[in-house]
């Protein structure tokens, strides 16, 4: 279930994107962002979403390949993160 603070760090996603795309952040790699944050968005818990969960893991995955490739930093690739899991509801530690 959406609120408002999760509506709000979606909207930071969609800048974050904006500000990636391109040489950054090709258009499929920008639909793998999209993707975890309409998922992680609109779900209760990654414990009875399987499909938000796959889209979390294809996102770190993106993460690591991004900065492997020294395209990103993981300083940048990690803020990305961070914004995309603040669309959903709080992580188990």
């Amino acid at each position: 279930m959406s609120t408002p603070q999760r509506a709000q760090a979606y909207g930071g996603v969609i800048r974050q994107i904006d500000d990636l795309s391109g040489a950054k952040l090709h258009s499929d790699e920008q639909a793998v962002v999209r993707e975890a944050a309409d998922s992680l968005l609109f779900t209760d818990g990654l414990d009875r979403d399987p499909a938000a969960e796959r889209a979390l893991v294809e996102l770190y995955a993106l993460a690591d390949r991004m900065v492997d490739a020294e395209r990103i930093t993981r300083e940048r690739a990690g803020e990305l993160v961070r914004a995309v899991e603040s669309c959903g509801p709080a992580l188990a530690a």
